[in-house]
């Protein structure tokens, strides 16, 4: 037995039509690519080795529990310094090698063997794009923080937009004191400023992912939630969704196998332009010392660094560079989304 997805041919000629439009198109595919590298990171960037082979036994250090220095011969318990081995196996020529990531410096790490950081972009030392104030890489810090950073969004648009948009078809859809009834929470709760509850929060609690997640959703739903009163308000009044109740429908399924599937292209819309808005959430607060602990690595904890060392001119130019090109992408995507699923060019009422 096998399982078969097929899209709908509406849905295919939007598809078509999106890849038609190459920015936004090729954006997606970098950007996916992108983001599907960042997940294993440890791979590319990192201070452990990937392979270790020492006298026979292969070691795979990377996505294991820290090895000692004494597991290969080294005359020290602590974590083995991959960098150093390797230096020392092609010193010894006896057959052991290590092989490294293609930036071998983990974020954490500071280096302080050449001149005081920060130091400028060079290949002798493998700092591709030099160091920051404290001597750790800009380009490991610049990957882990892209990771995080669009974990941060997209997990936060997943739950905002869970929520957004429940609330919001069921408020469109039974209306009266229901409607009612949020529309006034909606309006008292918008009014609370998000930034002074960063601010209260970050005060008595530890700062941490899930915490700005929370607080960024508890603040995030509500302009989807008007996007789908509206929508949904609007399609309970055509003759599909009466002709559904005439048949004895229950409201959960008119309201997702109905009603649902044509007020979709509001979502796919607006999905790219909230991630922009969740990424540069997070940048401004870390960028004002609101954000994640320090060590963990942040775009804005660069772009603070840039700003307050501008004769180093190679960290804040890395980072708006990568500030940059990722909104863009995302834009662009957003935008020839936008294109391609407009309704006044593909609609399921005709």
């Amino acid at each position: 037995m096998t399982l078969s997805f097929n899209l709908s041919p509406l849905t295919q000629k939007k598809i078509q039509r999106f890849k038609g439009i190459k920015r936004g198109y090729w954006s997606f595919l970098i950007l996916s690519a992108l983001l599907v590298l960042s997940i294993f990171a440890e791979m590319f960037v990192n201070s452990r080795a990937l392979l270790v082979s020492y006298q026979g036994e292969w070691h795979f250090p990377t996505y294991t529990d820290m090895k000692p220095g004494n597991t290969f011969g080294l005359d020290y318990v602590h974590e083995t310094n991959y960098r150093d081995l390797k230096v020392k196996f092609e010193q010894e020529g006896e057959g052991n090698f290590v092989i490294m990531p293609i930036i071998p410096w983990n974020p954490y790490e500071q280096d302080f063997s050449g001149d005081f950081p920060p130091t400028e972009p060079s290949f002798e030392g493998q700092h591709y794009l030099g160091t920051d104030t404290i001597g750790r890489d800009i380009v490991s810090r610049l990957v882990y923080g892209f990771r995080i950073a669009m974990g941060f969004a997209l997990i936060t648009l997943a739950i905002s937009y869970a929520i957004g948009v429940s609330v919001g078809c069921a408020m469109g859809f039974f209306g009266g004191k229901f409607d009612l009834f949020f529309q006034r929470f909606i309006e008292i709760w918008s009014m609370v400023p998000f930034l002074y509850v960063i601010m209260i929060l970050v005060s008595i609690m530890k700062p941490s992912f899930m915490l700005f997640t929370l607080i960024n959703v508890m603040f995030g739903w509500m302009g989807m939630t008007w996007y789908m009163r509206t929508m949904t308000y609007k399609e309970k009044a055509r003759e599909y969704v009466m002709a559904a109740k005439a048949l004895g429908a229950s409201n959960t399924r008119i309201l997702f196998h109905h009603i649902l599937p044509n007020t979709m292209v509001m979502i796919v819309t607006l999905a790219p332009f909230t991630i922009v808005a969740n990424i540069t959430a997070l940048t401004a607060l870390d960028y004002l010392g609101l954000g994640l602990m320090p060590p963990t690595p942040s775009w804005g904890e660069l772009l603070q660094q840039g700003k307050s060392n501008l004769d180093s001119p190679w960290i804040a130019s890395s980072v708006v560079t990568a500030i940059v090109t990722v909104l863009i992408m995302v834009t662009f995507i957003g935008e020839g989304i936008r294109e391609a699923f407009d309704p006044k060019k593909h609609t399921r009422y005709v």
